[in-house]
């Protein structure tokens, strides 16, 4: 089963911690022999999932959406996202050079091209920006790859 996350960055730390509980049970209903988690490894909810796939035994494969995508994600996340990609199975490129928010849509559409199923952390509300996670739900359901949304009941972003 391959699994690909999409989720809302900059959550508070109470949001956080029932992101990561709601994420660990959603990874546990998968059989970790055949669990591929596809993530582009940002921080907050992608790089969560991915900790957890690889916690629970699946194999993570890493969508990287531009060449300077690592550069435009805060200092403080680059030791995770370079400890994950050092432990992914397989990359994906865009090809795409400036990491904008075109080149994180392209990357999301990458990774949901790749997947059976998606999980959002999502509000349900429209992005904030192109290429943000309402977006990255629109394309999966219109070239039909299932989404399981994963929201804290009462939590807002």
């Amino acid at each position: 089963m391959r699994v690909g996350i999409t989720g809302h960055r900059g959550l508070s730390t109470q949001v956080e911690e029932q992101v990561r509980a709601l994420l660990v049970d959603q990874v546990s209903q998968y059989d970790p022999a055949e669990l591929v988690g596809v993530s582009c490894i940002a921080d907050g909810p992608d790089s969560w999932f991915a900790e957890t796939v690889l916690q629970h035994g699946g194999r993570l494969e890493v969508v990287i959406p531009a060449t300077e995508y690592r550069q435009g994600l805060p200092d403080w996340h680059h030791p995770v996202y370079d400890r994950l990609l050092s432990r992914a199975a397989g990359v994906h490129h865009t090809g795409i050079a400036e990491s904008t928010s075109e080149a994180h849509q392209a990357g999301s559409e990458v990774l949901v091209d790749l997947v059976d199923e998606l999980i959002a952390v999502w509000d349900g509300k429209p992005a904030r920006g192109y290429g943000g996670t309402a977006d990255v739900v629109a394309y999966a359901e219109r070239t039909g790859v299932p989404v399981r949304v994963l929201w804290p009941e009462g939590a807002s972003r």
